[in-house]
């Protein structure tokens, strides 16, 4: 048999150029939460990153396994956080899964679920027939909590310089967050824009190695947003590719931290002893001073008991890793679930969406964005 010579890939040298900070220390495993769901190097970021660097330089061919394990990879980017070399994880993650959509293109699956979401109009629409259906569905068939009813159309023209994020899966999930931040913005002395020529931020795209899919996606929403001043972003899990898309064009800011820093106008009723719990998302973490503002803003609201659930890492949601590994996806979840049961809390918290979703059953309901309980309760 013929000996396999193995070519080093093109744009290998950048990749390569990422893994090499790694210095294989460990610090990194354990923080990472696919590596405490199997205790596997293969499950690790230290393992991924050996993976990734060794295909790069051709010293190792591709195998649908070490595939298979990158493509586990939740991009929570929790190993960010314990690395003392500074490895940029989440860009490495970008860089590898680009490299490994160039030689194996994605799963039908997930090629049908990006065409989807770079089509949020259509999405929408879809997604107000499986409300309709949602009680006749098999359970099978309810990988998502039932949407709530349409949200009313932005108006129309409005040249407010402060504009809202409205995305894909939550222009129609998070129309009562965008509604609420409506009511506090207003309260607070400002007026909100929701350009309609807007979609998808690119995140699930860049993460399944889509980049072009990714880069036309930020042009769109580059145009969506010229000539506002400010782009407020519900969702934390796409606001750092957002940020990136939008530089030079519009600031992209965290609606928690808009509020706390300019909300002094805001009032609030008594909550009445009602004790709520508080999800703190992953992509929440990487933005300075969201959870922080999140917690000064419902410490603002008299006679409500607010519990900080134990920090599991991600919940599991991941975007559409949800869908794509729901069973990995339920066992990440899981932890999560018992804490909200034994936090005695009425309701659970989250301020993104991808979370809510996921995390979203029958004894919890839909969590909410932390914005629709302070909107209830403003003066």
């Amino acid at each position: 048999m013929p000996e396999t010579v193995l070519t080093r890939p093109s744009g290998g040298a950048a990749l390569a150029a990422l893994a090499d900070r790694c210095v294989q220390c460990g610090l990194c495993l354990p923080h990472c939460p696919t590596y405490r769901l199997d205790a596997t190097e293969t499950e690790s970021p230290r393992g991924r990153i050996a993976y990734s660097k060794a295909v790069a330089t051709g010293l190792l061919a591709p195998t649908p396994l070490g595939d298979l394990h990158l493509d586990h990879c939740l991009g929570c980017r929790r190993c960010e956080g314990a690395c003392p070399a500074g490895v940029e994880y989440g860009q490495l993650l970008v860089e590898a899964r680009a490299a490994q959509a160039a030689r194996t293109p994605p799963s039908g699956q997930t090629r049908r679920l990006l065409w989807l979401l770079a089509r949020p109009a259509l999405l929408d629409r879809l997604l107000g027939a499986y409300r309709g259906l949602h009680a006749w569905l098999p359970s099978a068939w309810r990988a998502l909590p039932r949407p709530p009813s349409a949200p009313p159309a932005p108006a129309a023209g409005s040249t407010a310089p402060i504009a809202v994020f409205s995305g894909c899966v939550a222009r129609r999930y998070e129309g009562p967050a965008r509604a609420a931040l409506r009511r506090l913005l207003a309260a607070a002395g400002a007026e909100l824009a929701e350009p309609g020529t807007q979609g998808c931020c690119g995140t699930a795209a860049a993460h399944a190695g889509e980049a072009a899919q990714s880069a036309a996606l930020a042009a769109r929403n580059r145009n969506a947003f010229r000539g506002r001043e400010r782009v407020l972003c519900l969702a934390s899990g796409c606001q750092q590719l957002l940020a990136d898309s939008l530089a030079g064009v519009a600031e992209v800011e965290d609606p928690l931290r808009f509020l706390e820093d300019r909300g002094q106008r805001l009032r609030f009723r008594h909550a009445g002893g009602r004790r709520v719990a508080l999800h703190r998302p992953c992509s929440q973490f990487a933005l300075p001073g969201s959870i922080a503002a999140m917690r000064a803003l419902l410490a603002r609201v008299p006679g409500l008991e607010v519990v900080d659930l134990p920090d599991r890492g991600c919940c599991g949601a991941a975007g559409l890793h949800m869908l794509q590994f729901p069973a990995r996806a339920q066992a990440l979840a899981a932890p999560v679930r018992r804490d909200f049961e034994a936090s005695g809390a009425s309701e659970l918290l989250s301020a993104n969406v991808g979370c809510r979703l996921h995390l979203a059953d029958g004894k919890l309901g839909t969590p909410r964005h932390p914005l629709e309980l302070l909107a209830e309760f403003l003066e």
